[in-house]
């Protein structure tokens, strides 16, 4: 199959940045990264730090073990926040704090293929690659994401060809993580939901930095992106430290 139709490109997509650790609104399930969608605890096993439990009454993460932050904690009226930071290509844009025992190149697209029963149902007719050695066989597998860790490749601000794995799912909101055309089409189309001035991906605080974002954390920046084998990534930062977890639920 040809690879241009197989990943085609997706063109001037506005991408925001998101990190481990961040709490952009603690009152919704989604709006923490102490979890993802497809790991309950991942800023614990980003990080290895564990520095306590998320109530289980909490909307969002309820349960789930808090790790590190992916940028720098700040004190503001005694409350303790994970904020981002700018990353140099002279620390291969890794952290500054300490170095993460996952992927700090991590992204996400708006089709999650384990928690939204859309994606879930239809993700074996929908994911390009679900018929690989690798990957067959788990279409009914709710301890299997097609989407988690694949890789893919972006042109940033700068010029620049990063790299980056998939951790998350988003942006997106209520019932429309399974943006099929947009994440998988061939026609270049523009993504689903509306927020965030129309985001496509949010990408990590290394991958802003390494794309040449204009800002820590805005939402004007655009990349260029595909889907890419993990064979035909080459060599760089973003391959120091790789992510190759599968999906990790509360109770593992």
């Amino acid at each position: 199959k040809d690879n241009k139709l197989k990943y085609p490109w997706h063109n001037n997509i506005v991408a925001t940045t998101f990190w481990i650790g961040e709490i952009f609104d603690e009152n919704l399930a989604d709006g923490s990264q102490v979890c993802s969608a497809y790991d309950s605890s991942w800023a614990y096993h980003y990080s290895g730090l564990n520095i306590g439990k998320v109530s289980e009454n909490s909307s969002g993460c309820s349960g789930s073990i808090v790790g590190g932050c992916d940028g720098v904690i700040e004190n503001k009226n005694g409350n303790q926040t994970c904020q981002t930071e700018s990353r140099a290509k002279s620390n291969g844009y890794f952290p500054t704090q300490f170095v993460p025992k996952e992927n700090p190149f991590y992204l996400d697209l708006p089709y999650d293929d384990l928690n939204d029963a859309v994606a879930f149902s239809n993700r074996c007719q929908d994911i390009p690659w679900a018929n690989e050695k690798s990957y067959v066989g788990h279409c009914t597998d709710k301890n299997f994401s097609y989407m988690k860790n694949r890789w893919v490749k972006m042109i940033g601000p700068n010029g620049n060809t990063c790299y980056g794995q998939i951790e998350d799912a988003g942006p997106s909101h209520d019932g429309l993580y399974h943006d099929t055309k947009y994440v998988f089409g061939i026609g270049d189309t523009r993504p689903l939901q509306k927020e965030f001035n129309n985001a496509g991906l949010d990408v990590s605080p290394a991958l802003n930095g390494c794309l040449g974002f204009s800002e820590l954390d805005g939402q004007d920046d655009k990349v260029s992106w595909q889907f890419i084998d993990d064979t035909s990534v080459p060599d760089g930062p973003w391959k120091r430290v790789i992510t190759n977890s599968q999906v990790i639920l509360k109770s593992q």
